[in-house]
C-alpha cells in the first residue's frame, strides 16, 4: 500500500465533566516531524501519543491537536472552602470594629471571593485513557485517508510511466529511419570531404555521428527504471525517497536522450520524457 504524507483526522467524545476534542493533520516532510498542541492537563500523555502516532506514520510533519472544553458544572459538586471563610468572617469583624457602620459582607461576595468555592479537581487518569483511545480511532481514519490518498498517486504514477514506456517505445521504432537518414546526410559531407582530400574531416564526422547517434543505452535504462518504478508500487510500503531516486535516474537519462538527439521528433519524445518525469516528480514529494 501506498500512503500519502498528507492527510487530516478529527474525533470527538463526551465525557461526563467536558468534550474532550483531537485534530489530526499531516503535510510532506523530508522526514518524521510531530508537533503536539495539548492542554496543561494532558501533557503527562504526549509521550504515549508520541510512540501511537509513531508506530503509524514514518515520514511527515505532524500536528496532533487537543481540546478539552468542561462542561458548566463539569459534573463535579462544588464545595465551599471553610479555612479562607472563616478567615474572611474574623477579618470582616476585625475591620467592622475599626470602622463602625461599614457594610456587613453579603453571602453572594463572600462566595465570589477567589478559591472560596473550589471543584473537584478533574480526574486526570481517566482524561488521559480517554486521550489514548480517542487517538487511536482518530489514527484508523487519518491512516485510511492517508492510504486513500496514496492510491489515487499511485494511479498517476502509473499512467505515467504507461505513458514513458509508449514514448520509449516509440523512440526505438524511429532510431533505424533516423540512423538511415543520418548516415544519407553524413554520406553526402563524406564525399565533399573526400573530393577536397580533407581526410580529417571524415574521421571527425564519423566520431560525431557514433556518439549522437547511439541512444540505445539510455533507452534501455529508462525502460529498465519504468520497470523499476512499477515493482516499487506493486511492493508499496514507505518507499518515497526510493521514488525520488527513481526521478532522478529518469531524469539524467532523458537529459542525455535530449542532447544526443539528432531528430525532431526523438528530441519532441525526449522532451515528453521530461514532462512526464516532472509530472511525477511532483507527485512523489508527497508519498510517504
Amino acid at each position: 500500500m501506498i500512503r500519502s504524507m498528507t492527510g487530516y483526522a478529527v474525533a470527538s467524545r463526551e465525557l461526563q465533566y467536558g468534550t474532550l476534542g483531537l485534530e489530526l493533520r499531516s503535510v510532506n516532510h523530508r522526514y518524521l516531524d510531530i508537533q503536539f498542541r495539548l492542554p496543561d492537563e494532558l501533557r503527562a500523555v504526549e509521550p504515549a501519543l508520541r510512540e501511537t502516532l509513531s508506530a503509524h506514520v514514518a515520514r511527515g510533519k505532524v500536528e496532533c491537536r487537543v481540546g478539552f472544553a468542561a462542561s458548566p458544572g463539569g459534573g463535579k459538586s462544588l464545595k465551599i472552602n471553610e479555612d479562607l471563610l472563616q478567615q474572611i468572617g474574623a477579618l470582616e469583624l476585625k475591620v467592622r470594629k475599626i470602622m463602625a457602620g461599614a457594610a456587613q459582607v453579603t453571602v453572594a461576595e463572600a462566595l465570589r471571593w477567589p478559591g472560596v468555592l473550589v471543584s473537584e479537581p478533574l480526574p486526570l487518569e481517566e482524561l488521559q485513557a480517554a486521550c489514548q483511545e480517542l487517538l487511536a480511532a482518530a489514527v484508523a481514519d487519518f491512516t485510511a485517508a492517508r492510504a486513500r490518498e496514496g492510491g489515487k498517486l499511485r494511479q498517476i504514477m502509473l499512467e505515467r510511466g504507461e505513458a514513458m514506456e509508449r514514448r520509449v517505445a516509440g523512440i526505438a521504432s524511429r532510431i533505424p529511419q533516423v540512423i538511415g537518414a543520418y548516415q544519407e546526410r553524413l554520406a553526402a559531407r563524406l564525399k565533399e570531404a573526400l573530393a577536397s582530400g580533407e581526410e580529417e574531416r571524415i574521421r571527425q564526422e564519423v566520431a560525431v555521428f557514433a556518439t549522437k547517434i547511439d541512444v540505445d543505452e539510455e533507452l534501455s535504462r529508462l525502460a529498465a527504471h519504468v520497470v523499476e518504478l512499477k515493482r516499487v508500487l506493486a511492493n508499496g510500503g514507505t518507499v518515497g525517497k526510493q521514488l525520488d531516486f527513481l526521478m532522478q535516474e529518469l531524469n539524467r537519462e532523458a537529459n542525455t536522450l535530449a542532447s544526443k538527439s539528432v531528430d525532431l521528433s526523438v528530441t519532441q519524445a525526449a522532451l515528453d520524457l521530461k514532462l512526464l518525469i516532472e509530472q511525477m516528480r511532483e507527485q512523489v514529494q508527497n508519498i510517504e
